[in-house]
């Protein structure tokens, strides 16, 4: 375990491979990642949302699927488990498993417990994804849809930007522009590149606050009086 930690693991490939087949019960998919310029493959739409997650909101830099196969001794036997993903962020590495927490068996939480110990003894972080907020994910789905590079030749993300500043929702800065469906999508672009900041504690939608930090330094995550805003730094980072 401790030559694994020095192992390039995102120059491999998955350990298993991703099939598609009649009556199959998940739902497997490759998902492209701004972040990394490539697709991934997913093994679920679980799976698939939390790559959209990471790609939103984890600083990503590179991810792995099914990245690695362990080995472990229980009191019934010795057992394999494959991790879900090795994801690289500018915070860290994460080796991460997705499970629905209805689905989670006392099996599961034996595997789960083995790759944390994994983890810990490569210097990783480990995660258990079981669940989102259903407003959070359908945020981070509405976001994602305007995650590809997008033309403005109208010029309406600068009088996004501009109109920000004073406060508003997100219907007003889209209504106060000559084309208003045409900022919509803007706007969702501004804000999934971190542009410009909203509350995710609560339902995103038109009612939902946009902020323009104006070029003040906070941290990518902030909370302010119980709100958990989104912010982005005046230089994109």
């Amino acid at each position: 375990m401790r030559d694994l930690a020095h192992t390039p693991m995102t120059d491999g490939t998955p350990i298993r491979w991703f099939s598609w087949r009649r009556a199959q019960r998940h739902r497997p998919s490759l998902q492209f990642l701004v972040s990394t310029g490539r697709h991934h493959g997913a093994e679920s739409l679980e799976e698939a949302r939390l790559l959209l997650v990471l790609d939103f909101a984890a600083g990503l830099v590179d991810v792995l699927s099914q990245p690695l196969r362990l080995r472990f001794n229980t009191t019934t036997g010795r057992r394999g488990h494959i991790p879900d993903f090795l994801a690289v962020t500018r915070t860290g590495i994460w080796l991460i498993d997705v499970r629905p927490r209805p689905l989670i068996a006392p099996e599961d939480l034996e595997a789960f417990t083995a790759t944390a110990e994994v983890a810990l003894a490569c210097g990783w972080h480990y995660t258990v994804v079981a669940g989102w907020r259903d407003h959070v994910a359908a945020a981070v789905d509405a976001f994602s849809s305007q995650r590809r590079p997008l033309s403005d030749p109208l010029g309406l993300q600068p009088v996004l930007m501009t109109a920000a500043r004073e406060g508003g929702t997100f219907g007003e800065l889209v209504d106060a522009t000559p084309f208003p469906p045409l900022a919509r999508a803007q706007l969702l672009h501004l804000l999934r590149h971190r542009r410009l900041g909203t509350d995710l504690s609560r339902p995103f939608g038109d009612r939902s606050a946009v902020i323009n930090p104006a070029g003040r330094r906070r941290p990518s995550w902030t909370c302010r009086r119980g709100r958990h805003w989104c912010w982005t730094a005046g230089n994109g980072r």
